[in-house]
């Protein structure tokens, strides 16, 4: 897997450097972002579905969202995040890369924000890398602003390969959130009103699209 990412990084030689520089200060200071292997799919899957409006539960400090609009020409992203301080990360980048008219940024609890503090949009997809032991929470409040045929995307449904353990090899700080991870995962994959599937790149990502609802 070394050697993919490798190689990966060697074919963006005409990335924007502030990319870079985003991807190194989230290594140093421990700030979850996709990993590049799993960025890679997301965005061809993105470059496939061609969405005019995406909405993203979990900002962090808005690498998703910047890397989403510098792929997709015409494309607007509405993100969602409620770390203060990784919110004033966020809106400094897309403001030092110049997306600020194609990125609106929230800050707020994505769980407990109203409907009335989201742009009036129906959103093409829907991209989750939260709380992962919400992701059902998440699902269910989100999918209703996601258009008929639009796609839900979901980061990390593997957890580093801890969905794969038995609940006893899962530290106990985490079991809560794993437990949640799986059961939401077996929801959404019987869920008659969505179309899923589960690659095995990067972290895992789900993807669901809505057939009716």
């Amino acid at each position: 897997m070394k050697d993919v990412v490798a190689y990966l990084s060697n074919l963006r030689e005409k990335e924007n450097p502030l990319i870079r520089e985003m991807e190194d200060f989230a290594a140093k200071h421990h700030i979850p972002i996709m990993d590049r292997s799993g960025m890679e799919t997301f965005i061809g899957l993105l470059q496939i579905q061609r969405p005019k409006y995406i909405l993203e539960i979990g900002s962090a400090i808005g690498y998703s969202a910047i890397r989403m609009v510098s792929a997709l020409e015409g494309t607007s992203v509405v993100t969602i995040e409620r770390d203060k301080e990784r919110y004033a990360y966020a809106v400094d980048y897309i403001n030092r890369i110049g997306f600020e008219d194609r990125i609106t940024i929230i800050e707020g609890d994505a769980l407990t924000l109203s409907d009335e503090s989201l742009p009036s949009l129906q959103y093409d997809a829907l991209f989750i890398d939260a709380a992962k032991g919400q992701y059902k929470r998440f699902f269910e409040k989100y999918s209703e602003h996601v258009v008929q045929n639009g796609i839900i995307y979901c980061d990390n449904m593997f957890m580093h390969g801890a969905v794969m353990l038995p609940d006893e090899e899962v530290p106990k700080r985490n079991r809560t959130m794993i437990r949640n991870l799986k059961e939401f995962t077996a929801w959404v994959m019987k869920h008659p009103n969505f179309e899923t599937s589960l690659l095995p790149v990067g972290d895992g990502i789900l993807v669901a699209v809505k057939k009716r609802g």
